[in-house]
């Protein structure tokens, strides 16, 4: 048999499964190709990716030490005063402006931040603004109005 006699949806295309434990004329018989003994012969027999050997883990070498301030962090959705500029002029721009608009996603408070520029005067309201960004709006001729955060935010 030649590769130009090879007919796409014929038996010769597929690889034969191996027959493993089937006696010792099979090649693979008695222990299947898992060794002698151990976790891994066992049905159901596989370790952690963590698993170091019987070694004491990494996890338990190292001492629980420190503090971390991450869990109490204020979390924002930012979004800069050049994305804002593409409102109209004297328009008042909120959370959800900001959402049906796609410049924020999900439900986090909302932090102006001072990217870009800003010609048009806009009343923008937030849950936090950076001071170079309140400079910017105001600067323009519009204001900034501070919004209470949500408890689960």
């Amino acid at each position: 048999m030649d590769l130009h006699e090879v007919v796409k949806g014929t038996s010769s295309l597929r690889r034969k499964q191996k027959r493993r434990g089937r006696g010792p004329g099979s090649g693979s018989g008695k222990t299947a190709g898992r060794g002698t003994k151990g976790l891994r012969a066992r049905s159901g027999g596989s370790l952690p990716p963590w698993y170091e050997g019987g070694a004491t883990p990494t996890y338990r070498r190292f001492p629980k030490k420190g503090f971390n301030n991450a869990r109490f962090a204020s979390v924002f959705d930012v979004v800069n005063v050049g994305a804002v500029n593409s409102f109209d002029e004297k328009s008042v721009v909120g959370p959800d402006e900001l959402r049906n608009a796609g410049l924020v996603n999900g439900r986090l408070p909302v932090k102006l931040l001072a990217k870009g520029e800003i010609s048009k005067p806009l009343t923008i309201r937030v849950h936090a603004v950076s001071a170079s960004a309140l400079a910017k709006v105001q600067a323009a001729g519009g204001t900034v109005e501070l919004l209470e955060k949500q408890p689960n935010a």
